[in-house]
């Protein structure tokens, strides 16, 4: 059976390359030719695109999305979307996520790759049920990590409760290329087990094995892998795109793209390519192997926030104390996978343990939002002598986190209406306030200035 291949240029391939820091314009002109490659979708929106795109880019995500929309004639979009959290790192009110999750398809998105940094399904329940009265497809994405509780029992009867919860297809997400091939190979074959939905995964090349990882998976049965085109590929991105479209060739996984659209496309962003090393937003460090990434099963990203929070605090010498600490504080913390914002918050608490040569001395808010069950229910249970000391007597959350949280669109609404042009922008401004608040006032001032021009162009014309 032919593998079938997810394209994330457009989304994950330049966030764990480049910042996330891609332009619109730089997309338009190549989405014709990758429209005719056949992919089974491109990843194009959702994860830090959007904050990306209106802090840094000055761009509307959503005019981004419409643009897309309307040079993808044949292919499927695809985005990423954190549950409850959206796009933020907070759990917003249900009527929000029904609302993002409505616009998002509206605008052009087929699929929805969902996903909870605790792999707490509870969170998820709102996007799928949403996705699904839209008629998008709603795929769960499980956030793959090592533990004693991790077993293949869990990762099958979790993989027999999404295909019950009404998803649509499934996702292995391993962020940190945690997933070693012969694990993927027994992985998929018990996912295989527990549901009939069809299996998608994606990987990050950090470790050095995601290439072999995708070829054990597809042998045992996966259906989708995640991948990116050559310039933009390797490193803390994904596996390229015409390595695996050739891995498979002539076998009876054969995707069937051909090379040579396949190489246009990689001529176009060579360029970008160069021009990001010469600039420095590409930074060679992040295109090479971190065998670390095993040896810790920390991230990338998380292992150089380490490597800034302790240069900040002149406290170099004690990586490798932070790194033997990350382990604990993560058991602690009830073993949640180490994901956006766990991972953070994971790290800095390590950290804040390490400096201050007492653990728990200090305790960051995020850590104390975790304990007292703000964020959902983690696999193991939390560490009651931690707890106690982090949150004293209050009462943890047991309930669905969202199920505490009242409708919030009408106030978020009613704060935006001088600013409104378009119904998205409440959304907008609900997930990042203030950064939404700086791009409307910069919209309106373009809009201002072409106003100004186009009446004194017309001045010359017609001079009085």
């Amino acid at each position: 059976m032919a593998v079938k291949i997810t394209e994330t240029i457009l989304r994950d391939a330049h966030q764990s390359l480049i910042a996330t820091r891609m332009t619109t314009e730089q997309m338009l002109p190549i989405i014709e030719k990758m429209d005719q490659v056949g992919y089974h979708s491109v990843e194009c929106w959702g994860g830090a695109t959007f904050d990306a795109s209106l802090r840094f880019l000055k761009e509307d995500p959503w005019e981004r999305l419409r643009k897309l929309r309307a040079g993808f004639k044949n292919t499927k979009l695809q985005m990423l979307f954190r549950g409850q959290n959206i796009l933020g790192y907070n759990h917003y009110s249900d009527d929000v996520v029904e609302y993002f999750v409505q616009k998002s398809i509206a605008n052009g998105i087929d699929i929805i790759r969902i996903f909870d940094c605790f792999n707490d399904l509870r969170n998820l329940e709102t996007s799928v049920k949403a996705a699904n009265k839209e008629k998008g497809h709603a795929q769960i994405a499980l956030a793959y990590t090592l533990g004693d509780a991790y077993t293949l029992d869990y990762w099958k009867d979790t993989a027999r409760r999404i295909e019950e919860m009404g998803a649509d297809s499934l996702c292995i997400k391993d962020m940190a290329g945690l997933l070693v091939p012969y694990e993927a190979d027994k992985l998929v074959k018990a996912l295989k087990e527990g549901t009939k939905l069809p299996i998608q995964l994606h990987t990050h090349y950090t470790s050095g094995v995601a290439a072999m990882t995708y070829l054990k998976a597809v042998e045992a049965g996966c259906d989708i892998i995640d991948t990116a085109i050559s310039p933009f590929s390797m490193g803390t991105s994904q596996p390229a795109t015409e390595v695996m479209v050739e891995t498979f060739k002539g076998t009876q996984y054969d995707t069937g793209l051909d090379q040579n659209l396949l190489a246009e496309i990689a001529n176009y962003f060579r360029p970008m390519q160069e021009e990001a090393l010469k600039s420095g937003l590409l930074n060679p460090k992040v295109m090479g192997v971190d065998i670390k990434t095993l040896l810790y099963q920390v991230p990338g990203g998380m292992l150089s926030n380490l490597v800034s929070q302790l240069k900040e605090a002149k406290a170099e010498d004690k990586y490798y104390d932070v790194l033997r600490e990350i382990p604990r504080v993560r058991q602690d913390l009830g073993e949640p996978p180490l994901v956006t914002p766990s991972s953070q918050i994971v790290g800095t608490q390590a950290v804040l343990n390490v400096l201050q040569g007492e653990r728990y001395k200090m305790v960051t808010k995020e850590t104390k939002k975790v304990l007292s069950g703000e964020f959902g229910q983690t696999i193991k249970p939390f560490n009651p002598e931690v707890q106690k000391k982090a949150i004293g007597d209050v009462e943890p959350i047991t309930c669905r986190p969202a199920d505490k949280i009242a409708p919030q669109l009408a106030k978020f609404e009613e704060e935006i209406k001088e600013w409104k042009q378009q119904d998205e922008d409440v959304l907008s401004y609900a997930l990042f306030p203030q950064v939404a608040m700086e791009f409307f006032k910069h919209r309106q001032a373009q809009q201002t200035k072409v106003d100004v021009n186009a009446a004194d162009t017309k001045n010359q014309a017609y001079p009085v």
